[in-house]
């Protein structure tokens, strides 16, 4: 008996420990540029002392409850159709829910959460961006087709205020609360 809980718990072992998303796939695609950021590198950098700017600590409590954080970029047709029915399939397929969409001229931005703790705490948060095909949108020379943005941890959606103006959000998301 004792023999095959350790078999089956060496075989759930890696599965809980080291899960997977449905979009790393995108890491190693050519046509993506992709940032992976770890619980790691969100800790050292929350432990840095920013004493006096009240802006920073703000947004590092807010990072302080994220466990990791991964953007895609494509500029490619095909991966972004791919990227679409990626996210289609994993929102079928979560328990995300919709909390907010965007739409400005051609670009759709949507926001995605899945529930927490309470309801101003969520376990995930994913920004899905696409529509560029209509804009005169280009950085650096590339012409953007999809982002996706995944946080996952402990989100404090009443803080999201800081995390808007870092990235340059909508500012729509400072007032963002599930279920409202």
């Amino acid at each position: 008996m004792r023999k095959s809980l350790v078999v089956i718990l060496i075989a759930i072992f890696p599965v809980l420990g080291f899960s997977q998303s449905i979009f790393d796939k995108y890491e190693e695609m050519d046509h993506v540029a992709a940032i992976t950021i770890n619980k790691g590198l969100i800790n050292l950098v929350s432990a840095v002392d920013f004493e006096g700017d009240e802006d920073a600590k703000e947004f590092m409590e807010l990072a302080k409850g994220l466990n990791g954080i991964k953007v895609f970029v494509t500029e490619d047709k095909a991966v972004s159709a791919d990227m679409t029915s990626t996210v289609k399939k994993y929102l079928k397929s979560s328990s995300l829910e919709e909390l907010m969409r965007v739409k400005d001229k051609d670009v759709n931005v949507k926001f995605y959460v899945k529930e927490g703790k309470d309801d101003n705490h969520v376990t995930e948060l994913l920004m899905f961006v696409s529509g560029f095909e209509n804009t005169d949108l280009d950085i650096n020379g590339r012409k953007l087709e999809t982002i996706l943005v995944t946080l996952t941890g402990n989100i404090d959606l009443r803080k999201i205020g800081s995390l808007t103006n870092k990235m340059d959000l909508p500012k729509e998301l400072n007032h963002a609360e599930r279920g409202k």
